[in-house]
């Protein structure tokens, strides 16, 4: 995600991080010179002079402009609803960190240095690795350090045996909430509420996983990526006879505004992805990290992600 001050004046023109201009730049600089050439020849094709006016073009160019408006805000509709869905995982987190030190009796408290041994302990880091675990598997990467230093060792042996990790921490989280109320370490109306937030962290996972494994339908995209495509690279004919040598800076614009639009909803269409306008979920992750080693009073608190060239990841 880019994070900066919105640059004012002629240095808003100059900026390419976070811009769809290099992404485009091929298909624009093809269209420019396709534009350029037909003002050259004034729109023959060796004898042939291809007459078109600029009346078809304004019969395409306001559905395109309305069905590239139809998608890029079903795009941003996933952007926004993946952004809520993580604002609800940390909320969540929170709670069930202080729900597992509140609720569940014991009479040490619960603090980091007592370590996996303490189940309350073990409760919270189990929620640090489940972050962790929902991001590589969205992100399609492997679990690495960030998600196994918080689990036993039995459990990092038997996540291996589980495709969805986020769902076998679930589970593990199940199984100790049962052992606190076997043992009568919490109140079976308390235990309730900590089952309400793990089904809510269950119910997050499974929404963004929804959002992952359901992209908006490919041939209705491919369909407004072939029109755009086409209409600029026909207007230079539509226009060259009306408004001769400014043709190529017109189809310039027209063409940087539809192949941006464009490359604009795919781009924010996968919102979990490590581009520079996807969600920065390392960052989330980490905020978790640190809020809930602070709740357990750990020493060792890592520092918030910091934008690099303004992109938080």
């Amino acid at each position: 995600m880019i994070i900066r001050d919105r640059p004012s004046g002629f240095r808003l023109f100059l900026m390419l991080r976070g811009s769809v201009l290099p992404r485009i730049l091929p298909a624009l600089t093809i269209n420019i010179i396709i534009a350029t050439l037909v003002t050259l020849s004034h729109g023959d094709l060796f004898e042939l002079k291809i007459t078109l006016t600029t009346i078809p073009f304004s019969l395409i160019g306001l559905p395109i402009s309305i069905f590239l408006g139809f998608r890029n805000n079903a795009a941003y509709d996933r952007f926004w609803e993946a952004r809520k869905l993580w604002g609800e995982l940390v909320l969540k987190s929170r709670n069930l960190s202080r729900q597992c030190r509140s609720l569940i009796h014991d009479p040490h408290p619960a603090v980091a240095s007592n370590g996996v041994g303490d189940i309350r302990i073990r409760m919270v880091y189990r929620t640090i690795a489940f972050a962790h675990a929902l991001k590589n598997l969205l992100r399609n990467q492997d679990n690495g350090k960030e998600f196994q230093q918080w689990l036993t060792t039995q459990e990092l042996t038997e996540s291996g045996r589980f495709r969805n990790k986020p769902d076998f921490l679930m589970q593990c989280m199940g199984a100790d909430l049962q052992r606190c109320l076997q043992e009568k370490r919490i109140d079976s109306c308390l235990a309730a509420n900590i089952d309400n937030t793990l089904s809510a962290l269950t119910s997050a996972a499974a929404a963004c996983e929804r959002i992952r494994n359901t992209p908006i339908p490919f041939s209705y995209t491919l369909l407004l990526h072939r029109t755009a495509y086409i209409y600029c690279f026909l207007l230079p004919f539509g226009l060259v006879d009306s408004i001769g040598f400014m043709t190529p800076f017109v189809v310039a614009v027209v063409a940087y505004t539809f192949f941006g639009l464009d490359a604009l909803g795919d781009e924010i269409e996968e919102p979990f992805g490590t581009e520079s306008n996807d969600l920065p979920l390392d960052a989330i992750c980490r905020a978790i990290e640190i809020d809930l080693r602070e709740s357990i009073h750990d020493v060792h608190i890592p520092p918030a992600m910091l934008p690099v060239n303004y992109c938080l990841t």
